[in-house]
This record gives structure tokens, sequence and C-alpha cells, in this order.
């Protein structure tokens, strides 16, 4: 009975997830601005010539939207004296300024051609398939016509985003309260085979005493030596330590190896409700781009605002 109703709810949660989902669409800006795509992708390339921190920076920047208030661009807007905005969350302050950047450059060209048509939320979405191609990773369409947010409060953040210490048990329960399996967490988790983290998301799991015993010996004493006691806290070092500039499925077998930098990324392996995936992610790339593919596409439809939800902003920094 307990599990019946349990999914009824899980059911009716992904109904409340993805009410706007039905009215988005690969074709939504066919008639009103048919060349926004190309015109995101020009600004993505001339970013990334710049600097490869554009790649992970946006890619982490729509996962962070999605997370809180859903796909909605909320993450982007600039505190005021009145309110202190999502991306002043602490956890959001490790966020690069690129990824930023990329988004804000991109609206500026796109209103040069489309004023007043294009959402921040559908240019943050575009720009994340971009970068993921830049890195080599799969090409796919993307579902556009969502609105902006009218709310960014960091007061809301809290218990939204993914913990670097978090078992299995969380990862999934979050991960379904977005309305995403726990195979499209571990698809998703892929990502981390780009970008850096700072040393005191698992400074715990080296200087504990035991080592963490789940971490590979020699991975722990390097990690060490990139890390030592008392280190800067703005040093940053590559999540995946094979191929950290390319977007592949490395990442699952440095799982396999003890290579999983987070706590959150080795318990896909260690644990065996997840393992079996991790092995057929690390074993065949085009399994993990297709999961990626499927899963990074429902997680673009979370909390969506569309039709006449939210708002067209002009400057995706503040709202109009």
């Amino acid at each position: 009975m307990g599990g019946k109703l349990s999914l009824v709810v899980l059911v009716l949660l992904g109904v409340c997830i993805f009410k706007g989902s039905a009215q988005l669409s690969t074709n939504f800006y066919a008639n009103s601005c048919p060349n926004v795509e190309n015109i995101v992708r020009d600004v993505v390339n001339q970013k990334f010539s710049q600097t490869f921190v554009t790649v992970p920076g946006t890619l982490r920047l729509f996962f962070h939207d999605c997370f809180v208030e859903g796909c909605d661009a909320s993450v982007i807007i600039q505190s005021t004296a009145n309110n202190q905005a999502e991306k002043d969350f602490q956890d959001n302050l490790s966020l690069a300024g690129d990824g930023f950047d990329t988004v804000i450059k991109a609206k500026q060209a796109v209103e040069n051609v489309c004023p007043n048509i294009v959402s921040c939320a559908d240019i943050l979405t575009i720009a994340t398939r971009d970068v993921i191609r830049l890195a080599g990773g799969p090409a796919y369409s993307v579902e556009l016509g969502r609105r902006d947010g009218l709310i960014s409060q960091a007061s809301r953040v809290d218990g939204n985003l993914p913990k670097a210490s978090f078992n299995l048990n969380q990862l999934v329960s979050l991960f379904q309260s977005k309305g995403l399996t726990q195979t499209d967490m571990i698809a998703l988790s892929g990502a981390h085979t780009l970008g850096f983290s700072h040393c005191n998301q698992f400074s715990n799991r080296i200087y504990s005493n035991p080592i963490d015993p789940t971490l590979n010996s020699a991975y722990a004493s390097q990690l060490q030596g990139m890390c030592p006691r008392n280190v800067d806290p703005t040093i940053a070092i590559n999540m995946d330590p094979t191929t950290p500039r390319i977007f592949d499925n490395v990442y699952y077998q440095n799982l396999k190896s003890g290579k999983g930098l987070f706590t959150s990324d080795q318990v896909l392996y260690t644990d065996s409700r997840s393992r079996r995936t991790v092995e057929v992610y690390a074993r065949y790339p085009s399994q993990f781009n297709a999961g990626f593919i499927q899963a990074i596409t429902k997680l673009g439809r979370v909390g969506v605002k569309v039709g006449n939800q939210g708002e067209i902003r002009q400057d995706c920094s503040r709202f109009n």
C-alpha cells in the first residue's frame, strides 16, 4: 500500500514539476527569432576561444538554475539593497563568472536582432548545449519556450542543491523531488567530467583518520599534494584527473578506480544499487551520451514558466 501511495505522489509531483514542459518545443522561435541558436552559438564560440572555463562555468550555471525555482534564469539575477539573490547564497558563490558572462553577452546579441522575444532561460539552455559540444560531448536538439522567473532569493536555495557529502539515498531523494530518476542522476553526475572544485569540498576525505577507504590511495596522496592543510581556499583542482577538458565517459572509469573526487561521486560506484549503471556508462560511451541527453532534456523541463508566466527579461541580471 505504501509503495503504491509513494508512486502516486511521485507521479503527481512529476505533473507539477513538468506542467509547463508540454508547451516547450524545438522550433519555438521558428517565426519570431529563427536565427537565435546561431546567434547564441557565435557568442559561445567567441567566449570559448577566450577561456575554457566558459564550458564548465555555463554547464554548472544551468544545473544550479534549474534546481532552484526551475529553469528560469533566476540564478543570474543580481542582488539589490532590498533582496539577496540566489547567486549570493553560499553554495553559488563558486559559480564561475564566465558562465554568467556568456549568457549576458549572448542575450545582448540576441536582443540586437530579436528584441523582447527570447528569454534568458532559453539562452542559458542553448549555451549549455553548445559548450557541451565544444568540449567533445554529444550534439542534441534543445526544447525552447521558457519564460524568465520573477523570484530570486538566496533563502530559497538551501536544500535544493546536491552536496559533495551526499550518500546515494540523499542524491536520489533530491533528484526525485525534481522529477528525475536515479539513472538520470547518475547520467547528470557525468558532467563532473569537466570543471573544477575547491579543496574544502573533499578535504575531509583526504585528511580523515583513516583516509576515506573508498578513495584510491595514490590519488589521495596526489590530492594531499595539491591541497595541503590550510590551503588557500581559492585554489581549485580538476574534478576529472584524467581528461579534464573533454566531455567523455572517463568520469565513470575514474569511479571504478576509486578516483571520484566527492563522496557523492564515489558512492555511485561503491553503492551496489547504482554500480551497474556506472559500469555500463564506463564501458559504453554511446550509452552514456544517450543517457545524458535524455537526462539533461528532462532537467531542462523542471519548473519551467511558459505562456503568460514570468517575463522576457531585457537584461538577464535584473527584473524588468
